[in-house]
């Protein structure tokens, strides 16, 4: 199971890189969940990182706007991404979803066949209706659309995590069947310490973590630290 960290700044990101993560996944707090950073940001956040690790870049909670959202993305993979991560935060409905997320998959792939699409649906989907699909929804999406990445975030930030929202058996259920599409699987949504150990037991592959990295637990305020993403690092490679 692959640690992605979520950095802000460069600041951030070399604390990250410190403390052991695999995937340094630029992001903006302040535009939302999957809010985007600036293409001069990730730039030179891609510059600092070692070529070894990898760099994700969010694009957004996105609306309905498959032409809008394969610009973003393209953007962020000329500015130094590999995965480029796009939240369904908008789309009401399966086919939507699949046509936005076909819209990203070949804005990236004709540029880059080796850089990864993650399609992010949302445990919470429930509290944001109609601007969001089922979370068990997001697997099949990810398959039709031809995505590499299916993942689970949450989409209001209140203190409420992933665990909150969905079972055990259904987070299971839905590792299982982005598996069985050929797909990853990916969760953030407030993960803790005390969450890694049955997100790892799910055989999920990549566990995404900004709040639990930073001081005081705190995404917004808090700033990451090299010996809380150190902490994560540790229980990991325990398993």
């Amino acid at each position: 199971m692959k640690l992605l960290i979520s950095p802000k700044n460069e600041e951030e990101a070399l604390e990250a890189i410190k403390g052991g993560a695999d995937i340094i996944d630029v992001k903006n707090p302040k535009e939302g969940s999957l809010g985007a950073n600036f293409p001069w940001v990730i730039s030179c956040i891609r510059d600092l990182t070692p070529s070894e690790i990898e760099v994700s870049a969010t694009i957004g909670n996105f609306p309905n706007l498959p032409g809008t959202a394969s610009l973003a993305a393209l953007g962020a993979l000329v500015a130094g991404a590999n995965y480029i991560k796009v939240g369904l935060y908008g789309v009401s409905n399966e086919d939507d979803a699949v046509e936005l997320g076909m819209a990203v998959v070949k804005a990236v792939k004709d540029y880059n066949p080796k850089a990864m699409v993650v399609l992010a649906g949302y445990a919470d989907y429930h509290r944001i209706k109609p601007q969001a699909v089922e979370a068990s929804k997001i697997p099949g999406i990810c398959h039709r659309a031809k995505a590499d990445v299916a993942m689970l975030d949450t989409a209001v930030k209140d203190g409420k995590t992933l665990f909150d929202h969905l079972s055990i058996e259904d987070l299971d259920r839905f590792v299982s069947e982005a598996h069985d599409y050929g797909t990853l699987a990916a969760f953030g949504g407030s993960i803790g310490v005390d969450h890694l150990e049955a997100l790892h037991g799910m055989g999920l592959d990549v566990v995404g973590i900004r709040g639990a990295a930073c001081e005081k637990g705190d995404r917004m305020k808090g700033s990451i630290r090299a010996s809380k993403v150190r902490r994560l690092r540790e229980i990991l490679d325990g398993f």
